[in-house]
């Protein structure tokens, strides 16, 4: 079998081997290898045509559909990045991803394109938008240059580009600690190699059908196509709504494979499942947080034939950990060990190996090591660092630095190698198996002028995983309608980022040393006041 280097080979190779193999599902409409293959080479020659020079970013803000997949894998073949961004953020998120990262072409819709028509003029970079076709008509005053897709597809040229694996690919964003989304550059090497990891552990092959219903802005909901392609299988994209729509298209479509989220599995497990899915589905994994032991329980009731992988990730590795299915029984609260071609440390502050059992911060190191965070030295100074010449698989006559990922995460080691999640360093969130900072929210909840302070924080939640919560005083001299907020949040907020619950409070709130507001201190109290209400009327 041919081996990829480069994104995009994942796909020409497995047609090299077997061009009329089914490839991509996008409701009744399948495409073979040759079939996209050809599209995607179509789509890279017309960037080229255009003029887009090697490195230069393409956002693609789109629902999955077969245009989402043939713009992410043809952008890497005309030597360009392409920044998948997530359907569900609304306007003012999305401009300024285009904006940090320069982008130069976007392909949307054209009811995006709509939504979007104030944003573009603050998008100084931006040079053309490729709409998809339909039956609307193309805005007549806009500050960049429109094109039907169809149109678009017609800009023939040899791509010119040299590519090479250590180029970036792709800029996944994810959010930060601290503010606005962090743009995560992946190369062809971090992708190509997550790929073949993945795909050897899951033992995916060509007759394998993937379902994608994580978002393909998730390094998991990419994975997805890059593991199926090596492995030359079929990927079937679904946009659901309800989680029963989840279990239809696995019924109907006889999904091998099956990756989501905690949230989603808790609300698959309340389901009935038709007694045919355990016979054809061979796998379900789980990532973006913890599966809780009951749900894990449920599933594998339903599913006593089919396999389950807990896994972990970081997109700034792509993926870190799993545990074997052999091991679940054993060890269910365990996120594994590494995944093929990688390495897991367990470090303390001093950069030595933990002992056994100890607490320490995750650390990645290898091939999937992701590029930094774009335009941002700062916080790529805090995530990626060398790795100490005397951690495990550096020696000390090595002169140049091996850079490794820093997770901020404390995990502890068991004496056999298992690994065991205990918690963040930081205050990032983690609901509906997004990632989401405080002060992102915080500086929504400002941007209303509704508020005079505010804090959001991550409570515990067996549904969501975190859920967010928010406590807020009344602007100067005002009063604060939490309910009023709360519909301003739904309007300027995707849906996972819209707190639970929002108190309202007098002020000033706490300080802590820094003269900051003391979100640690106003947490832990909002937690034991809950505890303790729910202890009386117990």
């Amino acid at each position: 079998m041919t081996e990829s280097t480069l994104l995009h080979e994942l796909i020409f190779n497995a047609r090299d081997r077997s061009e009329e193999t089914p490839a991509l599902s996008d409701g009744k409409v399948t495409l073979c290898y040759r079939e996209l293959a050809a599209l995607t080479s179509r789509f890279a020659s017309a960037l080229s045509g255009f003029g887009l020079a090697r490195g230069e970013r393409v956002a693609i803000y789109l629902e999955k559909r077969v245009e989402t997949v043939v713009a992410s894998f043809g952008s890497p073949a005309a030597g360009g990045v392409f920044v998948p961004i997530n359907p569900i953020l609304k306007p003012e998120q999305v401009g300024y991803i285009l904006r940090d990262c320069n982008v130069r072409i976007l392909v949307t819709s054209t009811e995006r394109l709509n939504l979007l028509q104030d944003t573009l003029a603050t998008c100084h970079d931006l040079r053309l938008v490729v709409v998809l076709d339909s039956k609307g008509v193309l805005p007549t005053h806009s500050p960049v240059k429109l094109f039907w897709w169809s149109e678009f597809l017609e800009q023939d040229c040899p791509v010119t580009n040299r590519v090479i694996d250590a180029d970036p690919a792709s800029i996944l964003y994810t959010s930060g600690s601290t503010g606005k989304p962090k743009g995560v550059v992946l190369s062809h090497r971090n992708m190509v190699a997550g790929a073949k990891s993945v795909a050897s552990y899951l033992e995916n092959r060509a007759d394998d059908t993937l379902l994608a219903a994580l978002p393909l802005s998730f390094d998991a909901g990419f994975s997805q196509l890059t593991t199926a392609f090596h492995a030359g299988a079929r990927v079937v994209l679904l946009n659901y709504l309800l989680p029963r729509d989840v279990l239809k298209a696995i019924e109907r479509e006889k999904v091998t494979g099956l990756t989501a989220v905690p949230p989603l599995y808790i609300q698959l497990t309340q389901l009935t499942w038709p007694e045919s899915i355990t016979e054809h589905l061979r796998y379900f994994a789980n990532t973006g947080g913890r599966m809780p032991r009951e749900t894990l329980e449920a599933l594998r009731r339903h599913l006593p034939k089919t396999k389950p992988f807990l896994m972990y990730g970081l997109t700034e590795a792509f993926r870190s950990t799993f545990l074997p299915p052999e091991e679940v029984d054993r060890r269910p609260d365990s996120i594994g060990k590494a995944i093929p071609n990688a390495e897991i440390l367990v470090l303390r502050e001093d950069g030595s190996p933990s002992a056994p059992n100890e607490p320490g911060e995750l650390v990645h190191r290898g091939a999937l090591v992701g590029m930094g965070y774009w335009n941002d030295p700062e916080k790529t100074a805090e995530r990626y660092k060398p790795l100490p010449v005397h951690a495990p698989g550096r020696e000390a006559g090595l002169v140049l630095p091996e850079m490794a990922v820093f997770s901020g995460d404390t995990v502890r080691m068991d004496e056999e190698g298992f690994l065991y999640f205990i918690g963040r360093r930081d205050e990032m969130m983690k609901t509906s198996g997004y990632r989401v900072s405080p002060t992102e929210v915080e500086e929504i909840l400002y941007a209303t002028k509704l508020v005079g302070e505010c804090v959001a924080f991550g409570v515990d939640d067996d549904r969501l995983g975190h859920a967010i919560q928010v406590i807020a005083t009344p602007p100067a001299g005002g009063i604060l309608d939490a309910n009023a907020l709360l519909n301003e949040c739904r309007v300027r907020m995707p849906a996972y980022m819209v707190p639970s619950g929002i108190e309202v409070r007098e002020g000033p709130l706490p300080r802590n040393p820094n003269g900051k507001i003391d979100r640690k201190t106003l947490s832990t109290a909002w937690v034991e006041q809950k505890i303790n209400k729910l202890s009386h009327l117990a």
